[in-house]
């Protein structure tokens, strides 16, 4: 395994954990997809990855290029499943699978896929029972199969789907399905967990059908028999299991060697009595090896784990956006961008309007009053009760009023999107921005006298002035137009091409990706066409220009290009702009970044991969209906 790329998608489960931490032993080259936050115990080398895996890209997973897949990602419910389980179970099980094998299946280096699949598949007439049985039955890798319950189906349905991409891809990588069996271990929610957790807070445990017989298989058992099956050729399906069942009262018993004065309720139920165990004939057969855990020798591990647990990850917080208008694509990235933490965030939208369309869009709407009537209190006691754990600022206008608060709230716990107070004075004035020294600005001044020039272009000095804006006039028509604007600047007119660039901040001052854009069709000063531009030594510069400007979040410039490629920084806008969508589209992922970030989450392990195909944008109205 030394130097293998592997990527594992559930990492940060209960058999995950014990399985990343063999891999590094191992010397292999380890990604992790996961849900959850990255656990504390994860070797530092590890390439972490937090979110939803139904919205990683082609190009993260090619930008890895893996050479061995570990699927475990999946969700569960024990026995009988809730009728939430429906949606959970697609979203979660078949689709995820699905959409991983699609990417997976195009990386260039794959050589080996291992599915942590389920014996639930096997027929459950063949294993479950009205009354208790003396022994457990052998369940083979060529017995009959009827699903037990929704995840046992997922299951199934992506064995069947790795087959069908075998007929097509054998010569480029195997694929193997282990049935693992009744699975335990750290930070589970399996029962004998539940039960170490209930007996340390001296609470009695409710048991079930205490002569049932399962198979269970520690997760470290079974990290170390997925290790194992990588490393080999063969294809199809193996038992993972420990081929010798325990019944459920075995466990009540060792259990009770460590908590003498435990209190157990045996409950009766409606639930039919298991008696499975694995046939480990192929296991050995392939491996040489079979599971060496028993409870005997795990229970007093996870007990002694369940005493040090370490804290459940923080609650995830939602979004507030404020100043939404009819900035619909901005919301629907924001959203697409938070899904990838996690789909349960709600996002709420604030506007002084409340018929503004935007509203529609949004999760929950807020009518927010005007700023000069908004204090921080009240703004607080808003997020507190809603449970607001990010503030993404969309308007020129309120930029300051945040940058000003974002100490206050940053104390409560409550991230903004916002660059310091300072830097966004710099930003926000035209005429200050115009001189800053080192950025080559283009030069700006309230009187037209001080400029150079034939030709200049008029723009209002605060605030988005693009509708306003006169361009390529003589003094005459410069003087004539600035009387229509209420703060009137001149600056000298440059021949060249215009871009934009949009690009991302993080925390630590630290460009994580810039994407620079042609404006082919300018509409109201805002791009109607606009494409991505590839130029290394563009991007390069205008990284510098962005170090020194020292922002936060998502940041967009606007500059001239002239014949020579020289740089003339017109002006930046320290906030998501009306057609930024483009640069998410481009590898940009500003809002799944800030997010990450409102969770104290450093982006080192979150490379920008950025699409180096040109991709053109082309905005247009569109209904929508309720």
């Amino acid at each position: 395994m030394e130097s293998k790329r592997v990527f594992v998608s559930g990492g940060a489960g209960v058999i995950g954990r014990e399985l990343v931490k063999k891999l590094v032993d191992l010397k292999a080259v380890v990604m992790v997809g996961d849900l959850m936050d990255i656990p504390q115990d994860f070797p530092s080398n590890v390439l972490y990855r937090r979110g939803d895996l139904n919205y990683i890209t082609q190009q993260e997973v090619d930008h890895f290029n893996p050479e061995i897949f570990i699927h475990l990602a999946a969700t569960f419910e024990r026995s009988q499943e809730s009728y939430e389980h429906w949606e959970e179970n697609f979203w979660h099980n078949i689709r995820l699978s699905n959409h991983l094998m699609t990417l997976m299946r195009n990386a260039p280096a794959l050589k080996r896929v291992v599915y942590a699949s389920s014996y639930l598949i096997y027929d459950k007439i063949l294993y479950t029972f009205y009354s208790p049985q003396d022994q457990p039955i052998r369940l083979k890798e060529t017995d009959s199969i009827s699903p037990r319950n929704l995840t046992g189906l997922a299951k199934l349905s992506h064995e069947i789907e790795l087959e069908f991409l075998s007929h097509f891809k054998s010569n480029q990588f195997s694929y193997i399905c282990a049935r693992i069996y009744r699975g335990y271990g750290k930070n589970s929610r399996d029962v004998i967990s539940r039960w170490v957790r209930d007996l340390l807070a001296s609470l009695p445990i409710k048991v079930y059908c205490p002569e049932g017989w399962f198979d269970y298989i520690h997760a470290e058992d079974s990290a170390e028999g997925l290790i194992r099956l990588a490393q080999i050729e063969a294809t199809g399906i193996v038992n993972l299991g420990t081929g010798q069942s325990r019944r459920v009262e075995d466990v009540v018993q060792v259990l009770r060697e460590h908590f003498p004065d435990m209190e157990a309720h045996y409950e009766s139920s409606d639930i039919k009595y298991e008696a499975s165990e694995a046939d480990t004939q192929r296991l050995q057969s392939l491996l040489n090896w079979t599971p060496t855990r028993n409870l005997e020798n795990t229970i007093p591990e996870l007990i002694d784990y369940e005493k040090k647990r370490e804290q459940n990850s923080p609650v995830l917080k939602n979004v507030l956006i404020t100043s939404i208008s009819k900035k619909v694509p901005m919301i629907k990235a924001i959203k697409n961008g938070i899904q990838k933490v996690d789909d349960s965030i709600k996002v709420f939208g604030a506007d002084i309007d409340e018929n503004c369309l935007g509203k529609y869009f949004v999760d929950s709407f807020w009518k927010m009053p005007k700023l000069d009537n908004l204090s921080a209190e009240q703004l607080l006691e808003f997020c507190e009760s809603n449970h607001i754990g990010l503030i993404i600022p969309s308007r020129d206008g309120e930029l300051g009023f945040f940058a000003r608060q974002k100490s206050f709230l940053s104390e409560k716990g409550i991230h903004v999107m916002v660059a310091d107070d300072d830097k966004i004075a710099h930003c926000v004035d035209k005429l200050t921005f115009g001189a800053l020294p080192t950025i080559n600005a283009i030069p700006a001044s309230e009187n037209i006298k001080e400029l150079n020039g034939q030709s200049f272009v008029v723009k209002e000095r605060f605030g988005a002035g693009a509708i306003s804006i006169g361009i390529n006039l003589n003094k005459n028509e410069a003087l004539e137009h600035s009387r229509t604007l209420k703060h009137p600047i001149y600056q000298p007119y440059i021949q060249g091409k215009e871009v934009s660039i949009d690009a991302y901040i993080t925390r630590d001052s630290e460009v994580k990706g810039l994407v620079i854009r042609t404006r082919d069709v300018i509409v109201n000063g805002e791009s109607q066409v606009t494409t991505t531009l590839n130029d290394a030594e563009l991007e390069e510069t205008f990284k510098n220009i962005l170090q020194e400007l020292k922002l936060y979040g998502h940041v967009v410039l606007q500059a001239i290009i002239d014949d020579k490629k020289t740089v003339h920084l017109i002006e930046c806008n320290p906030r998501f702009g009306g057609a930024s969508t483009l640069s998410l589209q481009a590898g940009l992922d500003s809002f799944y970044w800030v997010y990450l970030e409102s969770m104290h989450i450093h982006l080192q392990d979150y490379p920008f991969i950025k699409n180096k195909t040109k991709v053109t944008q082309v905005r247009y109205p569109q209904d929508f209906y309720l």
